[in-house]
């Protein structure tokens, strides 16, 4: 799946808000049927989100649905609905284990059968957000149909209440459960999204986690704000500095096996093909980024 930096949640239930969803450049959107809500909206919110994704998709945006789940099951009403070629894949809430992803994928494969669509094409993204999810981080990352895992941990949310933990901005209290996200996530070669950061207005903090995230390995992070985007794309984007540094160290290798050596000093530091590698990923993942700002200009 190609790389996510940025995405937004947009409430499923606020259509006047969708015709401005390609402005905010969020590399994907999340159109919510969840927490976001009402309860008496959930019907037409399912309705509306169903009949923007064509449109939404034309203007470039990748667009993911987060359903609701039940007391036994993921909504099928909810999935029924939004199964289109438009959609590139739905975001699971409460996850709490590998058997969770095994139903809905039942579910999923039916459905897209059922309505003439290539049975597989919908990619899943489960929200870790137990003690038991957690845990079982891995078991659920490898499933077939999951491209992404999240671990989001908010202030006051779901897993603070669940493992009992006291939220600080810090986040020491959090630095297990990430990394076992990440550790997973990259196990599995899916990507490993985090979030969420509550403080709507709190530009500041909100770089200074997303730049903790990032340092640990996180390739992205699911938002609730618009002013949030620019912010996280530019924290998960590689630098013009890093690129430059990159490139050079590519470079100096290969001037370095010319003379037939496999190791060599760059900026006084040991590399090898190892790290020629790792700049390589590097390089072509800037060159993926540098491509969509470019497209994003264009559309403006």
């Amino acid at each position: 799946m190609k790389p996510i930096r940025s995405m937004l949640f947009v409430p499923g239930s606020k259509m006047v808000w969708f015709d401005k969803i390609p402005s905010y450049h969020a590399d994907a959107i999340i159109l919510d049927l969840e927490d976001s809500v009402p309860n008496d909206l959930k019907e037409k919110a399912r309705e509306d989100v169903a009949f923007s994704m064509k449109e939404l998709h034309k203007q470039g945006q990748r667009v993911y649905v987060r359903i609701n789940k039940g007391p036994y099951c993921f909504n099928m009403n909810d999935i029924e609905a939004v199964l289109q070629e438009e959609l590139e894949g739905i975001v699971l809430p409460k996850v709490e284990g590998p058997e969770d992803i095994d139903l809905v994928t039942s579910i999923i494969s039916e459905i897209e059968y059922k309505k003439g669509l290539p049975v597989g094409m919908t990619k899943l993204i489960p929200t870790l957000e137990t003690a038991r999810s957690i845990q079982f981080a891995y078991e659920i990352a490898e499933k077939k149909r999951v491209t992404a895992i999240a671990g989001v941990s908010p202030k006051s949310g779901d897993v603070e209440r669940s493992l009992g933990y006291q939220w600080t901005e810090e986040g020491i209290e959090r630095l297990y459960i990430r990394s076992q996200v990440v550790v997973a996530a990259r196990a599995a070669n899916v990507q490993p999204i985090g979030g969420l950061w509550q403080n709507v207005h709190d530009l500041a903090g909100l770089k200074q986690a997303a730049k903790g995230n990032r340092q640990l390995g996180f390739t992205g992070e699911m938002i609730i704000h618009p002013s949030h985007v620019p912010v996280i794309n530019d924290v998960y984007s590689p630098t013009e500095k890093e690129v430059q540094y990159y490139k050079g160290m590519i470079q100096t290798f290969n001037e370095a096996v010319k003379e037939g050596k496999a190791a060599v000093l760059y900026e006084g530091e040991h590399i090898d093909y190892a790290h020629v590698k790792s700049a390589k990923a590097y390089l072509e993942l800037a060159e993926q980024y540098r491509n969509k700002e470019e497209q994003m200009t264009k559309g403006e």
